[in-house]
């Protein structure tokens, strides 16, 4: 018998867990990070191994789940898009089955939902939503994570979210923040506003913990007023071809000195997923600059260099917050009640 309300858990959306349960996780993060600081091991895992699937890269949740698991005393296994066959030569019920009989854990990162869910449901052990098209709930533990170590507290604060407001990142941030009592404003022209599903589910949320929420397309009244202002990329994975429309809708979504000040709240801060367009320091930014002469997007560079960024440090959260959801999930740990 275990006492963990976690113990075999699959983390595949935000929605799955409670409230309560979320805090545990994210105030878990914050002491498994003052361990790693203080040089203090913490081998929940050892003997342990872990897939990790990935069908989409990505430098921050493959070094994260990476990190995590070696610090647990687990070993993870990557397994990049041409290693697996997920649905291409083996069903994914085949290969869930195939992973769960080798591994005591699977992070999945890809693009259906579904394939994350048939996962869990098949393969017997718990499995990580390292991101879908649809949520990424271990980016939001280590984002909430960022926001109270800031802070000091969650509810009540204003988490302002403006540029795409459809995508993964706007859905996890409006309905996690509405369960743990954020204030989450989605700043975003009309036509890449949340689904009213996702809009629904949110509402629920906030009615039981407080949360005032705002979807607007009006930057001035949207900003207005917020403790954090966060944003992603304009154009996410597979969007490339709809660069220049897109360019042009967001425009007065940057986030920019002008925008910082539009809160009227000096002790606010900036925080972004990444990667972050904030200069053309890369290819895909050169070849941007050059087909559109384009510089900067979500983020300007001043902006990004600011004394308000936080982006460095929400990255290194992801690590910590890995780890907590797999330490807790997967390491028999004594957790009553959470």
């Amino acid at each position: 018998m275990t006492n963990s309300v976690f113990q075999g858990r699959s983390l595949l959306a935000e929605k799955d867990f409670t409230k309560s349960e979320l805090e545990y996780l994210i105030d878990f993060s914050l002491h498994l990070k003052d361990l790693k600081k203080k040089g203090i091991p913490h081998h929940y895992l050892e003997g342990k191994n872990i897939a990790l699937l990935f069908e989409k890269n990505s430098t921050r949740t493959r070094s994260a789940f990476t990190t995590a698991a070696i610090d647990l005393g687990a070993h993870p296994e990557f397994l990049g898009k041409n290693d697996i066959q997920l649905g291409k030569k083996e069903s994914v019920e085949d290969t869930a089955k195939v992973l769960g009989s080798m591994f005591d854990g699977i992070e999945f990162r890809g693009f259906s939902q579904k394939v994350v869910e048939d996962l869990a449901k098949y393969s017997g052990v718990p499995v990580w939503n390292g991101l879908t098209d649809e949520w990424h709930p271990t980016q939001m533990i280590a984002d909430f994570m960022t926001v109270k170590e800031n802070f000091g507290k969650l509810k009540g604060v204003t988490l302002t979210y403006v540029g795409d407001g459809r995508n993964n990142m706007a859905n996890s941030l409006l309905v996690t923040g509405s369960m743990l009592g954020v204030n989450i404003h989605i700043v975003a022209p009309d036509s890449l506003q949340p689904t009213q599903e996702v809009r629904d589910l949110a509402e629920g949320y906030a009615k039981e913990t407080g949360s005032k929420n705002m979807i607007t397309s009006d930057v001035d009244a949207g900003v207005k007023g917020s403790d954090v202002l966060y944003t992603d990329v304009w154009v996410s994975m597979g969007e490339e071809d709809k660069f220049e429309e897109r360019v042009k809708l967001l425009k007065p979504y940057q986030i920019n000195m002008d925008m910082v000040k539009k809160t009227g709240n000096e002790n606010m801060i900036i925080m972004h997923c990444l990667p972050a367009f904030h200069d053309i320091e890369t290819e895909y930014g050169k070849k941007i600059d050059e087909q559109f002469g384009i510089q900067e997007m979500e983020i300007t560079d001043e902006a990004f260099r600011s004394k308000y960024a936080r982006q460095f440090e929400e990255a290194e959260n992801r690590m910590h917050s890995i780890k907590a959801i797999m330490a807790a999930t997967l390491g028999n740990l004594f957790i009553p009640q959470a």
